[in-house]
């Protein structure tokens, strides 16, 4: 069937790296085999004949032109302006919307635009878009805070999504300004006006962290409930586990093998054990908890762990992907407990190479459930009370998981330095503090095993020509490296334009300890597209692989479940008469499981920014120590070492001067004064302003620096005067 290929040759030539060729070296480069090319080949001719690609120049298959109409996906900007995501990608990308131009559109909704030409840039024709329909809106709800200014009502949503004031005509009783609520939307905005709406939920007074989670899993929109079929599913499924039995599986429970996880975890998903073969190799195994028993394909419990597609980790609450019952339980990895398994097995020779590899389903029994702390203490040697095998196993894991990191770093493995913080909260749950996440070694350990297994379950389908749901990471496009290359010049550092994984490696290796590493690995971070979910077979970049799929945490990713369903069909020999996936299908579900993922992470991500500012809103007046890890026309970013989050300096608090900003070199330069502010320098700030609502950390310059911007600037001869942050006449200026 052509309609298998449709949507993933779409996706295919929507991606930055794509170069157009003929027909028969796409189906190539997509991992179609000869036997169904001509299927493909098919589907390339209906592309063809519904104008959604076009041959160019010796049959190159490309997308086509912008067309005078778009219909799509519109994705607002804060600061005013956005852009359209068409629905049928075309060779020019997404459609700008200036500011004004909106129509009324809220960040999510389906909406035609009208294509007007802006003229060219670089030789390439530019265009915008003016929204003339809204066809269909991403939601009518908005979580935001409730205020009152006289007789009139009104929600302020939270967020930098840029939803608007929604009024509200009639409060419910006991609805009070200062409480989290969500409001629905029963009528839109004309031009000129906002929204009105009535409150549909009451999350309670802002500021707890219970209120503000709740009030972000709303925003998200994340499920945070079960409906009753899938719970019943799962119940059944729990209660009919017979731990006992084996299922004709390979009986491991008298191997010694361990579970190293975080303290509060409940979810132990992966175990590890290590054979000696005798011979100079080593076997690992890694045994991943068997959720594909317990959520067959097609039930109601199945398709709520697709709709939620990950599960979510706030400091103080889970979001999960499956019912407790499963995830926390019969799924769990628990120590003493029989429970069945997906295991990879992984044979290893001189240079920590894989020399063969299999998978099987398993039943094992673990030994005993470890922290990483505790793991990290028996590494060091501190072994007291562990029984003897156990400390045998960690301590061989020790060995070869470092053996396995520098094979890899060889390789060209890029690991990003880019420190976490954990919050620390009080007896009431509020955040009090924040402190260095755990670097202890023995998260590298369970990084490597996880990174092999994944790696060696992807080859085996590669092998057996059986696609599968990879996670792909592709390469920098050029554009990005030369950004980069600017970029770290700025902080004093040089690289070639055309960046190897060496060059990257080398530069991450410079800046490793110094003030300026964390803008440096970020900016190293924004080079790369985002990992995503895909059936194309183009590898991971950043982990110098060119085979990978997630196999290793199917209790909180949908798309390792999809995995594991494979392995099972291959491990009971009924992968070879099964019918061929479908591409297309794998290629939508793929582009789902990647927005679910980016969803959790931005709600985790939100949540964490929230409680911090709650914080700080405390500190006010306050010094710390920053990094410079931006510019703009509008001022500095700086970044907090403790808490790791960014605030903004504007321009016009750092003094009285003409301030010439020099975003490829990523400095801001006083023209009068000759004081320049770099990406990379350390900067003590002070703290002016929080806004939890938008998200923003206001700061202003603190100690010497705040002295030097207040004093007066000579004026040069045959200057001119004028008010600080402003531009004279003639002066450039220029997301990060």
């Amino acid at each position: 069937m052509p309609e298998r290929y449709i949507d993933a040759i779409i996706k295919f030539l929507a991606e930055k790296s794509y170069r157009p060729v003929k027909p028969r070296q796409l189906a190539r480069q997509m991992g179609v085999s000869d036997k169904q090319y001509d299927t493909f080949r098919e589907a390339v001719k209906r592309l063809r004949d519904r104008g959604r690609i076009v041959l160019g120049e010796r049959s190159a298959v490309m997308l086509p032109q912008m067309g005078k109409r778009v219909v799509g996906t519109f994705q607002a900007n804060p600061r005013g302006f956005g852009f359209v995501v068409p629905e049928n990608p075309n060779a020019h990308g997404d459609l700008y919307v200036p500011e004004g131009a909106g129509g009324g559109a809220m960040t999510g909704d389906r909406v035609v635009a009208r294509v007007q030409k802006r003229g060219r840039r670089g030789g390439e024709l530019r265009y915008a878009g003016v929204i003339v329909e809204i066809l269909e809106r991403a939601t009518n709800r908005v979580v935001g805070e409730l205020q009152q200014t006289g007789d009139t009502a009104f929600v302020v949503p939270e967020g930098s999504r840029s939803a608007p004031t929604v009024v509200v005509r009639d409060l419910p009783p006991g609805a009070k300004p200062g409480q989290k609520v969500v409001v629905e939307i029963t009528e839109y905005a004309e031009s000129g006006d906002l929204p009105k709406g009535v409150i549909v939920e009451t999350l309670g007074e802002s500021g707890p962290t219970i209120v503000e989670t709740l009030a972000v899993i709303r925003a998200h929109g994340l499920s945070d409930e079960f409906p009753p079929e899938a719970l019943d599913e799962a119940r059944a499924a729990a209660g009919g586990f017979d731990a006992a039995g084996a299922d004709g599986r390979d009986d491991l429970t008298g191997e010694t093998i361990v579970t190293i996880d975080p303290p509060d975890a409940r979810d132990f998903d992966d175990a590890i054990s290590l054979h000696d073969n005798g011979d100079g190799t080593v076997t690992l195994g890694v045994h991943i908890a068997d959720v594909s028993h317990f959520v067959p394909e097609g039930g109601e419990l199945d398709a709520e762990a697709r709709q939620r597609g990950t599960s979510v980790y706030f400091p103080r609450r889970v979001v999960p992907m499956l019912p407790e019952m499963l995830s926390n339980g019969v799924c769990s990895l628990q120590e003493g407990e029989r429970r069945f398994c997906k295991s990879a097995f992984i044979t290893y020779g001189a240079g920590a190479r894989p020399s063969k590899s299999r998978v099987a389903e398993t039943v094992i029994r673990s030994a005993k459930r470890l922290t990483y702390e505790q793991a990290q203490g028996i590494c060091d040697g501190r072994t007291g009370g562990y029984d003897a095998r156990v400390v045998e196993l960690v301590q061989a894991m020790e060995k070869l998981a470092r053996r396995i990191e520098a094979r890899r770093r060889d390789d060209g493995m890029l690991h990003l330095d880019l420190p976490e913080v954990e919050l620390v909260f009080d007896e009431q749950d509020r955040v009090v503090d924040a402190a260095p996440g755990d670097d202890a070694y023995t998260h590298t350990i369970i990084e490597m095993f996880m990174v092999e297994a994944n790696e060696a379950v992807a080859r085996l389908f590669e092998r057996l020509n059986r696609p599968v749901l990879r996670r792909i990471h592709p390469e920098p496009d050029p554009a990005g490296g030369g950004q980069l290359t600017s970029f770290v010049r700025a902080a004093g550092h040089k690289i070639p334009r055309d960046l190897t994984r060496k060059d990257l490696q080398a530069l991450l290796a410079a800046v490793r300890g110094k003030p300026e590493s964390y803008a440096v690995n970020l900016a190293v971070l924004r080079t790369f597209q985002q990992a995503e979910y895909s059936p194309r077979q183009i590898g991971h970049f950043a982990l110098a692989s060119d085979a990978y799929c997630h196999f290793t945490s199917p209790i909180r990713r949908y798309a390792d479940l999809t995995v594991h369903r494979m392995v099972a069909e291959h491990c009971r020999g009924r992968l070879d008469t099964r019918a061929p996936e479908d591409i297309s299908e794998l290629t939508k579900l793929g582009e789902r499981m990647t927005a679910a993922e980016r969803r959790a992470e931005a709600a985790e991500d939100e949540l964490r920014e929230v409680l911090i500012l709650q914080l700080l809103e405390t500190k006010i007046g306050e010094e710390f120590d920053g990094v410079i890890t931006g510019v703009a026309n509008f001022g500095l970013f700086v970044q907090s070492r403790r808490f790791l989050i960014e605030g903004l300096v504007r321009m016009a608090d750092l003094g009285d001067d003409w301030w010439e900003v020099e975003p490829k070199t990523g400095q801001v330069r006083g023209e009068r004064s000759g004081r320049k502010y770099r990406i990379g320098d350390v900067l003590k700030v002070r703290i002016v302003n929080v806004d939890l609502a938008r998200r923003q950390l206001d700061l202003a310059l603190g100690g010497d620096a705040a002295k030097d911007a207040a004093r007066p600037r000579k004026q040069k001869k045959g200057g001119k005067g004028g008010k600080s942050g402003k531009k004279p006449k003639g002066k450039k200026r220029r997301e990060g």
